[in-house]
């Protein structure tokens, strides 16, 4: 699993000798950045201060609706898409069979789930109620069928698979019915995917009654990815890069819209990975990757993406270490002057942070501190060429 690799240069792409050709086997430095600021963005949102109060921005939304917070997990699912059309069409240069890449990216799934087991069990491992979903969990899945679109189908079956994951989902949640409900209850706790997580998983979930990354959510999450792939494929084909970026930004206005409108009758709702949201956030996506390719790929400015680069390269590590040692903090007791035992996590923002800050500054400074602290650790493994490789 650990294995010192070549360190990622800062030279990138030189864009301007792409012209209406190919990407060649070049890492897109842009894709690094984007990985990176989504990784930044999921230890921010989940390492506050205080979970009561936080700014609205870095709140996830109770039920229906997006919060910038919302984004950040299918901006990471977008990327693995990208990331995956792009590394087997380097694979299919090198002439690697496919059967070896079938073999690969089984490995890496069982490994990127078991990892998430991991974080959900740490530190008790109590397997009679240990949380089966998760966000790893997740990407593994999502990967996993993502990588066997790619490997076994034309555009035209990943188009097709794309639309049918998030038609066939809106239909099955507004539709179907299950015992004791009527169709169409879209309600925390109260739906379709919900009763198929406690059917399948009860004792096992997030949730008494269901998951957020639950079973039949993560098949529309998985249209997330296909969306990656498809914006992945998109960059492979001989275009310039202009009319790159002007694709990518007409996809994502478009998609950005329709989302919206979707809305209306299936809610943009992050719990559900509705319909609505998958069409939603693969546009915001696609505007948001489309500024990076234009600013780092094709401008060249880079000063400003080297803390991103070193999340975006070690990606999982930084994601795993921080959810880990939160754990650590919050389940590790000290005692307070007095006597009293409270956490670690709380002991630091009590004793360091509330004394000079309002409680909603010292939350949000406690997580900017944890972003701050993990980018200290993942620099020196980014220096040392050492990164986790699944």
């Amino acid at each position: 699993m650990w294995a010192p690799t070549p360190k990622i240069g800062a030279e990138g792409l030189d864009a301007a000798r792409l012209g209406a050709t190919r990407l060649g086997a070049e890492r897109l430095h842009s894709l690094d950045v984007f990985r990176g600021v989504a990784i930044a963005g999921m230890i921010l949102v989940n390492n506050p201060g205080l979970w009561r109060p936080t700014y609205a921005p870095l709140q996830h939304a109770e039920w229906d609706g997006c919060t910038p917070a919302d984004l950040i997990f299918p901006f990471f699912l977008f990327i693995v898409g990208v990331a995956v059309t792009l590394s087997f069409a380097a694979h299919d240069r090198q002439g690697e069979s496919r059967r070896r890449l079938f073999r690969k990216v089984f490995r890496r799934t069982l490994i990127l789930f078991a990892l998430g087991i991991v974080v959900n069990g740490f530190p008790g491992f109590d397997w009679s109620e240990i949380r089966i979903p998760g966000v790893l969990q997740r990407i593994a899945l999502c990967y996993l069928l993502a990588s066997i679109a790619v490997l076994t189908m034309d555009l035209r079956g990943q188009v097709a698979t794309t639309l049918l994951l998030i038609i066939g989902y809106w239909v099955a949640m507004k539709v179907v019915p299950w015992p004791g409900h009527r169709s169409g209850l879209l309600k925390p706790g109260r739906n379709l995917a919900a009763y198929l997580d406690h059917a399948l998983l009860h004792g096992h979930l997030l949730r008494p009654r269901w998951d957020p990354e639950g079973i039949l959510s993560t098949l529309s999450a998985t249209a997330t990815t296909l969306a990656g792939v498809l914006t992945g494929r998109w960059l492979r084909a001989a275009r310039t890069p202009l009319v790159r970026v002007a694709g990518l930004v007409a996809a994502g206005t478009l998609c950005t819209a329709l989302g919206l409108v979707m809305g209306h009758w299936f809610p943009i709702n992050k719990n559900l990975w509705s319909s609505s949201y998958v069409v939603f956030t693969a546009g915001v996506a696609l505007n948001c990757y489309a500024v990076c390719y234009w600013v780092v790929d094709i401008w060249q400015y880079r000063r400003w993406t080297m803390p991103f680069v070193i999340y975006g390269t070690n990606a999982i590590l930084a994601y795993l270490l921080s959810t880990l040692m939160e754990k650590l903090l919050i389940l590790w007791k000290v005692a307070r002057p007095d006597g009293s035992m409270v956490s670690v996590h709380h002991y630091l923002v009590e004793g360091l942070l509330l004394p000079f800050l309002s409680p909603i500054n010292a939350s949000l400074a406690y997580a900017v501190a944890s972003v701050l602290f993990w980018l200290g650790i993942m620099t020196v493994l980014y220096r040392r060429r050492i990164f986790l490789k699944i």
